[in-house]
């Protein structure tokens, strides 16, 4: 029904669904609308631009059914549309509680559909709903399986890592003490020690299976199922895997050199408290004893393993030269020998250098595990 005297009509155009009402309004530039439902009856009155220019236009519609009082409106530059709560989810047979339409009111052709489209749409509506609910039911159960699956690797991972590494310390611990005086050997005093220059036939094998372990760490880095950066993680396990198969394992005369004994100790001493740091952090444990080892004792031991491994490097450059092992022809027309003692010495080359970035990305994680304590001394 329209207000009679001087105020405008404009057009409406409306469609339905089973539980809400759609009308739009054909007003551009709409200012100060002012819509309410009162007893049924929808009121509209708005400043805008219509069929009749810019004026003021107002309408009444009074509802076939009962409707909830609150709308949503929503102005566009050309339109304004309403929405509107059937307190019922059914099927009108017309919009207005009078059989004669007004004339304002009209489909709205862009929106209509029948009662069994308009079915069909709910029900699509429905099972989108429930599927919906299912995948968001289902997806924290994925990833919590997930996690759990993570966590269960990475614990095996590095306590099988944890087990490897503390068999060769506790084998050369062992050894060290029962065959005696070791270290007055390494100082080529007249005591003889196989604990020094047997340690590569005695552990080596186990070395073996824990470096070439040690290249999951760059795979889960990868994935992104450890948090690290990739470029310490690839210098660490190249590095070691480089001194122990090429270095160590390439010629036998390196293999009865004392220094492997220390290359080996130090490597071990590392990861016997590096991995089971790893391991309880996998189910949530801080041992704080163990936190200020994990990111202390590197301090002293990591620089200690690369004057260890840099010595391995220098005894072995002679040893690759008068085997020539390792060496290779250039093609012609160069056809140029080139020893492999050249990689070992550039090796030693980056091995004084490329450290400076694993001992950086161990500063900042020193600092952001041990450092608030601090903060809160001062």
């Amino acid at each position: 029904m329209s207000s009679g005297g001087r105020s405008l009509t404009p057009q409406v155009h409306w469609a339905q669904r089973h539980h809400e009402l759609y009308l739009r309004v054909e007003l551009s530039d709409v200012q100060d609308p002012d819509i309410t439902i009162t007893d049924n009856v929808l009121h509209f009155k708005a400043q805008g631009h219509g069929a009749k220019g810019d004026n003021v236009y107002e309408f009444q519609i009074e509802f076939l059914a009962p409707v909830e009082p609150q709308l949503v409106n929503k102005m566009t530059h050309r339109q304004l549309n309403i929405t509107v709560k059937k307190k019922e989810s059914q099927w009108w047979e017309r919009l207005t509680r009078q059989e004669k339409r007004p004339l304002f009111l009209a489909p709205d052709f862009d929106r209509w559909l029948d009662e069994s489209d308009a079915e069909m749409e709910l029900k699509a509506k429905e099972e989108e709903r429930i599927n919906k609910i299912n995948i968001e039911n289902r997806i924290p159960k994925d990833l919590a399986a997930f996690r759990h699956l993570k966590r269960g690797y990475l614990f095996m991972y590095n306590l099988v890592q944890f087990l490897g590494f503390s068999w060769i310390f506790v084998n050369m611990t062992v050894r060290l003490f029962m065959l005696g005086k070791g270290i007055l050997a390494f100082f080529s005093l007249p005591i003889y020690a196989d604990s020094f220059f047997d340690t590569f036939h005695t552990t080596a094998d186990m070395m073996y299976f824990c470096q070439m372990l040690a290249f999951v760490e760059i795979l889960n880095t990868l994935l992104g199922l450890v948090r690290a950066p990739l470029a310490p993680v690839l210098l660490q396990v190249c590095g070691r895997n480089f001194v122990l198969f090429l270095v160590l394992g390439g010629v036998e005369e390196m293999q009865s050199k004392a220094v492997v004994f220390f290359v080996f100790y130090l490597w071990s001493m590392i990861e016997i408290f590096r991995y089971p740091f790893y391991m309880l952090s996998c189910i949530d444990i801080e041992w704080k004893v163990l936190t200020w080892i994990r990111y202390t004792i590197w301090i002293p031991l990591y620089p200690l393993g690369i004057l260890a491994e840099a010595v391995s490097m220098i005894q072995a450059i002679p040893a690759f030269q008068s085997t020539g092992r390792f060496s290779f022809t250039l093609p012609s027309p160069l056809s140029v020998t080139v020893p492999f003692s050249i990689f070992l010495q550039l090796y030693l080359a980056v091995l004084f250098l490329a450290p400076f970035l694993n001992f950086r990305h161990l500063y900042k994680q020193r600092k952001r595990h041990l450092g608030a304590k601090k903060r809160k001394m001062h």
